[in-house]
């Protein structure tokens, strides 16, 4: 091939590829064949209301129309992105937004000139309408702090104010990576408030950050990420935090699939089987199914148990550079409802393991839901949800009323729980057919911990020691602990210091100071790795170059 030739090609190929390159095909783990219904966040997902809006008298690719145009927010002047909804004390449902003009020379394009809208709507499904603008960003995220602090996250700053009708101003965030590599930048940030009023975040390539209080810096604590060891090109994180345990979605926007996670503590994440959400699941108890192209910057609408009742998506009807000027084509914010998890307690008092002879759970009746009459008891199965989500687990005993709750009584074989579980997971069918599911919290395990982190060691040759700075992030006081520096040599850990952390509360930090346990030397680009508490369940390693 002439090199005029290969070069005429190497266009073609990049042309193709870039057409192609918000798609590609990503195979699924072959046990996701095996998972039942419930198995999957994305079985949670319901058909979405009539909102009176179906027609197909609007923009849009064959594939969106028709549809329900009072479903969230859109207008043929504006394409709108992101946003995430809570219901205030106004009895309103309030969703800050972003948005450009349709009509923009870029299109879709024209996204890094967005602006943040304030908007409302008395149904949470929406209409949602426009009262206020905000001002310039991206991506908009909001949260009220402990101390009642209005905040709107967009990329590279933020707005706050101390009403959430303003007057807003703007503030850029204050990160300090403590000594660890910021995964793939700073954007796409999402949060969620922990018990004392301090703050979780996740950055868009999947680090762990925490702020003493939404507002102060945010300090980096892990040091790889935390999304599921497979290829994917993540991207908008999603948290959020219920009476039970942390959750998070992740979307792959090349694949087009998300992820789902659940944690104990924002911290260290448990990757669950199945899709969190893919293309299809926009669909109508008429069967209308509004098949939009993307779907990303997912969010939730959670309940004063923090349980997500709804989701809402910023989505494309087509690839996003074919979303041009004056053209057909746009994107807009949309909502779907979720299947709501029930509230669950396991009444037993010691630990659950292989050994427990009985499980007894208590379901707690809710508006609309009866527990003593509406569930299909045989459809039941509990325990750890590696096993519930397969379709094994625990089989129903008896039931019994318990005033308006009930109590489940569960033999126990088959529970499938183990020092790495902290909830269990409650998976069936209402008498209508219709998902059943909830989770609950397990005897014996510590919800809130202290969680010790540590700074890249400092080495004085002259004195031969080595100095770390620790800190507890955790909300709790810390124990004592057991800490040690290692160099790394190639395949090689050799030990150069060890010590002891006194208690620490939380947010506290400490500097220590360690005899070196050989003649020190410093080399250029030396790698260490920190462990504490080495060999028990609160090991931390921390691996620096």
């Amino acid at each position: 091939m002439t090199n005029a030739k290969l070069f005429f090609t190497l266009i073609l190929g990049f042309i193709f590829a870039f057409s192609n390159a918000q798609i590609t095909e990503r195979e699924r783990p072959a046990e996701w064949d095996k998972l039942v219904f419930g198995g999957r966040f994305m079985d949670r997902f319901l058909p979405m209301p009539d909102l009176g809006g179906m027609t197909s008298n609007t923009w849009g690719a064959k594939n969106v129309i028709s549809r329900d145009v009072n479903n969230g927010i859109e207008n043929p002047l504006w394409s709108y992105w992101g946003g995430n909804i809570r219901l205030m004390d106004d009895g309103k449902y309030h969703l800050f937004v972003c948005r450009w003009a349709e009509n923009s020379p870029r299109g879709h394009m024209e996204w890094g000139n967005s602006n943040v809208v304030h908007t409302v709507a008395e149904n949470p499904a929406g209409p949602y309408k426009v009262i206020s603008e905000i001002g310039k960003g991206h991506n908009p995220e909001w949260y009220i702090t402990k101390d009642g602090k209005f905040v709107i996250y967009v990329i590279d700053g933020y707005y706050m104010a101390g009403n959430i009708n303003g007057p807003w101003e703007y503030n850029k965030f204050d990160f300090d990576p403590r000594d660890r590599k910021i995964i793939e930048g700073l954007s796409n940030l999402n949060f969620a408030e922990r018990e004392d009023g301090s703050y979780l975040m996740i950055c868009r390539g999947g680090g762990v950050w925490i702020s003493k209080d939404g507002l102060s810096t945010w300090n980096q604590i892990s040091d790889s990420r935390v999304y599921p060891p497979v290829d994917g090109r993540f991207e908008d994180p999603l948290i959020w935090k219920t009476n039970i345990q942390y959750h998070l979605i992740v979307n792959d926007w090349l694949g087009r699939i998300a992820w789902y996670l659940r944690s104990k503590d924002g911290v260290h994440w448990k990757v669950e089987p199945g899709e969190a959400y893919m293309p299809g699941i926009a669909r109508h108890e008429n069967g209308v199914v509004e098949d939009w192209f993307k779907y990303e910057r997912i969010k939730v609408l959670q309940d004063e148990y923090g349980r997500a009742v709804q989701a809402n998506f910023a989505v494309i009807d087509t690839i996003k550079w074919e979303d041009r000027a004056n053209d057909n084509h746009s994107s807009k914010n949309i909502t779907i409802p979720l299947n709501v998890g029930r509230l669950l307690t396991v009444l037993n008092k010691k630990p659950i393991d292989k050994d427990t002879k009985e499980i007894r759970v208590q379901v707690q009746a809710e508006e609309g839901f009866d527990p003593n009459t509406d569930i299909d008891l045989e459809s039941l199965s509990f325990g750890a949800p590696e096993e519930v989500n397969f379709g094994r687990g625990c089989k129903l005993k008896s039931i019994q009323a318990d005033g308006k709750n009930a109590i489940l009584t569960f033999y126990g074989e088959g529970n499938g729980i183990d020092d790495d579980n902290f909830a269990a997971k409650l998976l069936g069918k209402d008498k209508n057919g219709k998902l059943l599911f909830g989770y609950s919290r397990l005897p014996g395990v510590q919800y809130i911990e202290a969680e010790l982190s540590a700074r890249k060691p400092g080495i004085d040759l002259a004195a031969n020691t080595i100095s770390v700075e620790v800190e507890n992030f955790g909300q709790v006081k810390s124990e004592k602990a057991s800490i040690q520096v290692f160099q790394i040599e190639g395949e090689k850990q050799i030990e150069i210091g060890r010590s002891s952390v006194p208690a620490l509360n939380p947010y506290e930090q400490i500097q220590m100071k360690m005899k070196a346990s050989g003649k020190l030397s410093e080399v250029a680009g030396q790698k260490y790795l920190v462990v504490i508490n080495a060999g028990k369940p609160n090991e931390v390693k921390f691996h620096v170059n």
